[in-house]
């Protein structure tokens, strides 16, 4: 049997990957060691967080799954930052591990087009420098044009406890030895990361009386612009702020050796914004405690997350370590905390489409491009789910740039400047994310999903419809003014609100620091969704700083326009510096701008190379 695209994988990455593609038209094989490990949640039990959760909403804007099953799936949901602004605020839930994989399956199981089997992939049948299938452990081979690799952290997977290593995937399961050293054989550049998990807490041995509550908001919110809230707010579950403490930092660090990291027994490269709990003690020695969550992982379950408390330490060690904290001293411990080493290829091998520059219709997503988090190889997996799917059809790829999207952050930096260590999205790599909000990751992306028919017509004539909306109170704010008379001065009075001295617009007076959109109902009819109607605050508010942003922007895309042709010849480009040569032969950027991001390509090499293209191309004036 033959399938337009094979996607190797069922974690986040595969999910998003197989159902784009099936949904997209193409019959497609999702392939799984363990259908009963698809979507799994090997580590933490949430989705969302500090910009993950913005690239959540922006996978729901491009037609995916993920925003859609966290809103069936969590028990407890709250946006983070939100004192902080709307360029850094981010939707997180604490989704139910039992429940979230369960609802993950039956929608990828109810999706035309897709198929699941269960398999050990371990090579590529390749042609020609192009992909045509892959071959399973026992030697049956499956034919497609085009493959989708998103195999997590199973690339001959090591789980680190101290001094012990044990071959493994995540939870123990089976590893796949071989087809990382095929993808080194056809030429692939294979690195060596790793990442980790903490402990698992029986409930009933956790005396919660010593910890600080975290509740849900109060405030019903979705990450599916095309759902509506399906939870009782007042009965979230709870999650429990402690602390480490000095005794904590004591046993970590008079056991440093004994640490898989510290003892010399790993030699993966850990992720630097997700580090274990030992690497926090010795880097942040000035530090007297580290903040640590307690959460449930599932209502039908009662183990509970040690957020934070990631470790390789051995488990004799790890008893001591965690029943030095404060509610802690006499839990019971079920799971103990791992680190787990797997292989990776080098991302500068990708195009930005997220196919492979070494084979030709081969896509690589997730983990094994470098990143971690289930957010960003969900981002991953749609992106190259459409960009097979397009390649298939001779389309152009699809390509988020810098200033639409988290998840063109994402690509941009893996593609551009490569990773040693597992890539975490973070609101600090995006530098025009006052544009890149969660409010507005629809008004963004869904014009451009339409374009390539990865929603449906139903969610692009509902994006039409908000679009209209804020256009007609936009209209409506600046073409009214509020009159000053007793009334309206009694309603400033008792909001204690400065009165203002002259009769002006509703925009003018939405521009007041003070003032929301929702106190100008006093005074004007304002009957439309809460969702819009902040939409419309943000940008009103934030009107000059957004405007500059755009600026910007159109600075940068006219660089994005002057496009580098792919048979350039970098060492025929006389006066480039050495370092900036060997770096662009690697990268092969496809854009001015691209090649501007590149480490080690200074201005002068830009200045250089325009001038090269345009006398040897005429291009780019």
């Amino acid at each position: 049997m033959k399938y337009d695209v094979i996607v190797v994988g069922g974690g986040h990455a595969g999910c998003e990957a197989a159902h784009i593609a099936a949904f997209m038209g193409k019959k497609t094989v999702l392939i799984s060691m363990n259908q009963k490990n698809i979507a799994d949640m090997p580590c933490n039990p949430s989705i969302g967080g500090t910009a993950k959760g913005i690239i959540v909403r922006e996978i729901d804007a491009l037609g995916g799954l993920m925003g859609k099953i966290a809103d069936i799936s969590h028990f407890q949901i709250k946006m983070l930052n939100n004192a902080k602004g709307p360029a850094v605020r981010s939707l997180r839930a604490q989704a139910d591990k039992i429940t979230y994989p369960k609802n993950m399956l039956n929608a990828l199981e109810n999706t035309k087009n897709l198929t699941i089997i269960e398999g050990m992939v371990e090579d590529l049948i390749i042609e020609n420098n192009k992909v045509k299938g892959i071959v399973f452990e026992n030697g049956e081979k499956l034919k497609s044009d085009a493959v989708i690799l998103t195999t997590g952290t199973y690339l001959k997977g090591n789980i680190l406890q101290g001094s012990n290593n044990t071959p493994s995937g995540p939870h123990g399961e089976r590893r796949s030895n071989f087809l990382s050293d095929n993808l080194k054989k056809y030429g692939f550049k294979i690195l060596r990361l790793k990442t980790g998990t903490p402990p698992r807490i029986a409930k009933n041995s956790i005396d919660f009386s010593q910890m600080e509550v975290e509740n849900g908001d109060d405030t019903f919110w979705t990450f599916s612009f095309d759902n509506k809230p399906c939870y009782d707010i007042n009965k979230q579950q709870k999650c429990y702020l402690l602390y480490t403490n000095e005794n904590t930092h004591k046993i970590i660090l008079d056991n440093l050796s004994k640490s898989a990291m510290y003892g010399g027994y790993a030699t993966g490269v850990g992720p630097r914004y997700c580090p274990s709990i030992e690497d926090k003690i010795v880097r942040f020695k000035d530090k007297e405690r580290h903040q640590l969550f307690l959460e449930p992982e599932s209502i039908f379950y009662d183990e509970w997350y040690l957020q934070g408390f990631s470790t390789s330490m051995p488990v004799d060690v790890q008893e001591k370590m965690v029943h030095s904290l404060k509610g802690l001293e006499n839990c019971i411990i079920t799971k103990y905390a791992y680190a787990i080493e797997y292989d990776a290829i080098d991302p500068l091998q990708l195009n930005p489409s997220l196919e492979t520059k070494v084979v030709e219709n081969l896509f690589t997503a997730g983990q094994i491009n470098g990143t971690s988090g289930y957010e960003e190889a969900a981002g991953q997996g749609i992106i190259a789910g459409i960009n097979a799917v397009l390649k298939l059809n001779n389309k152009d790829p699809f390509i988020l740039k810098r200033n639409e999207a988290y998840i063109g952050v994402l690509i941009d930096d893996l593609v551009t400047k490569g990773t040693i260590e597992p890539y975490r999205m973070l609101t600090s790599r995006a530098e025009y994310r006052l544009i890149l909000r969660h409010d507005n990751a629809d008004l963004r992306l869904r014009e451009k999903a339409y374009s390539v028919k990865s929603i449906t017509d139903k969610q692009y004539e509902n994006y039409i419809n908000k679009k209209k909306n804020i256009d007609e109170i936009k209209l409506l704010l600046k073409n009214n003014k509020l009159k000053i008379n007793n009334e309206v001065k009694n309603i400033f009075n008792e909001n204690n609100f400065n009165i203002p001295n002259y009769s002006m617009s509703f925009e003018q007076l939405l521009k007041r620091p003070e003032i929301k959109i929702n106190f100008l109902k006093n005074f004007i009819n304002l009957n439309y969704d809460d969702d819009i109607l902040e939409i419309v605050e943000i940008d009103i508010k934030y009107e000059g700083y957004i405007s500059k942003t755009y600026k910007e922007v159109e600075k940068m895309n006219k660089l994005e326009e002057k496009k580098i042709p792919k048979d350039i010849d970098y060492d025929k480009v006389i006066n480039l510096a050495n370092e900036a040569r060997q770096k662009l032969k690697l990268v092969r950027p496809i854009s001015i701008a691209q090649a501007a991001r590149i480490s080690g390509v200074n201005p002068s090499d830009i200045a250089i190379l325009t001038v090269y293209l345009k006398k040897e191309y005429g291009k780019n004036e």
